[in-house]
């Protein structure tokens, strides 16, 4: 598997809207819109920077993984997300090579990416996604 970019980095926060002034105001990045993704329980905001992106992250639900995740380790980044050309294909080579996966098979992602979530016991504490979007 090669990693092709780094798609976007995930940012945990309690509040989006505050956040986004931060982003905004201070950075002068344009919010290119928001998505709410049941499946997840998480409401994203895009934040595109370069030919990356940030997605800041609020959970919609109180045991959503965002929630669980700010009240464990408090807001930050959450997760780096890796730009792939075929996510099946790198799922089965990430397996091959010893590394758990998550998601054994691709689901959906904000932004409508295929994304599949390494665990981070096999990615020196960082929680890895790899993300193939249509481009």
């Amino acid at each position: 598997m090669n990693a092709k970019k780094i798609d976007h980095i995930g940012i945990a926060v309690k509040n989006l809207d505050e956040t986004l002034k931060f982003y905004q105001d201070i950075l002068g990045l344009e919010c290119a819109g928001t998505e709410i993704v049941e499946e997840q329980k998480v409401k994203v905001a895009f934040l595109p920077i370069g030919d990356s992106e940030i997605e800041l992250l609020e959970s919609t639900e109180e045991d959503g993984p965002i929630a669980k995740f700010i009240k464990k380790k408090g807001e930050g980044i959450q997760h780096i997300a890796y730009r792939v050309d075929n996510i099946d294909k790198a799922i089965e080579q990430m397996k091959e090579k010893g590394i758990r996966m998550i998601d054994e098979k691709p689901r959906y992602g904000a932004g409508g990416a295929k994304i599949a979530f390494c665990h981070p016991k096999s990615t020196g504490g960082v929680l890895v996604e790899l993300s193939e979007r249509e481009e």
